[in-house]
């Protein structure tokens, strides 16, 4: 027989988890290069860039296009790694709670 109470204490336990899990999201970083090296972009997991090394010899180019172009990518690797990284940590904060069915889509939740 379906147990209701069961069910809604099981519902605030994922939503309990699932916080706590969006929470630290701010505490993963990562790292993305552009230029050999030479511009280094870092994003968390809440797809923010919180960092951006310029390579002092890029500052003195002239070719503005290519600077902007080698900020964009670094930022778009970091942002690539940390949105990987957010998923992971969701999924493994949440395993045992949410089951895993098939075509289920819980990116509404964080979990996509």
């Amino acid at each position: 027989m379906f147990d209701m109470m069961k069910m809604m204490g099981k519902m605030k336990e994922v939503q309990q988890k699932m916080k706590e899990a969006q929470d630290q999201l701010k505490d993963i970083t990562t790292v993305g290069e552009s230029g050999g090296g030479m511009v280094k972009a870092t994003a968390n997991g809440q797809k923010e860039i919180i960092g951006l090394e310029i390579d002092e010899s890029l500052i003195n180019l002239t070719d503005k296009d290519m600077m902007r172009d080698l900020i964009i990518a670094a930022s778009n690797k970091a942002l690539r790694e940390a949105e990987e990284k957010s998923r992971e940590h969701i999924k493994k904060s949440t395993e045992g709670l949410i089951p895993n069915i098939p075509g289920l889509d819980l990116s509404g939740m964080g979990l996509g």
